[in-house]
């Protein structure tokens, strides 16, 4: 029998890195699967490898139960599908970049589901923003503006990692806090 995989849910401010620490996790370790999320956004401002779909194909996708989580941030809509319970029963474990409005959602309907959440200094984010060239600069402090969320209370698994230095570093201490059973101790 195969052992239940896990839903991480990454989460962090605009510009901290959520799809790029995710692409190199998912390189990293074998198994470990990044969930294709659908989103309303235009075709031309996608930075991921996403389904862009229009708000009414959402709509419809939404009423028939298409998505295993659904939530709305920054004026688009965004889901996973349901698709993600039969990896999950196959044992991989599933990476998926989650708003917080929905992690408490997420929690309830995955069990062992683990909260990821990335964070970075404000000169690294506001760089990060203004790098990627989707958001105005007034866009970008509004961005910024609301770096320091707080998580919602009741999550039982939260794994904080700084994505401030070198991509490799980040990755190694993200693993080694989602996998601590493969970190080699030198006594």
């Amino acid at each position: 029998m195969t052992e239940q995989g896990r839903l991480i849910g990454v989460v962090g401010p605009s510009g901290v890195g959520k799809d790029t620490v995710m692409r190199a996790l998912s390189e990293a370790r074998p198994g470990l699967r990044l969930v294709r999320r659908v989103i309303t956004r235009a075709g031309s401002a996608v930075g991921e490898d996403c389904d862009v779909v229009t708000p009414q194909e959402f709509e419809v996708r939404r009423e028939v139960g298409a998505f295993a989580l659904h939530w709305q941030a920054h004026g688009m809509s965004y889901g996973v599908t349901q698709a993600i319970g039969g990896q999950l029963a196959e044992g991989h474990d599933l990476l998926v970049n989650l708003s917080r409005s929905v992690l408490a959602r997420a929690q309830a309907g995955f069990p062992g589901f683990v909260t990821l959440l990335l964070t970075a200094s404000e000169d690294v984010l506001r760089a990060r923003l203004m790098q990627r060239g989707r958001e105005s600069e007034a866009e970008v402090e509004d961005r910024l503006a609301r770096r320091d969320f707080a998580l919602p209370e009741g999550l039982e698994r939260v794994i904080e990692v700084h994505n401030d230095g070198d991509l490799d570093g980040t990755v190694n201490a993200a693993l080694a806090a989602l996998y601590p059973e493969n970190v080699r101790r030198v006594i």
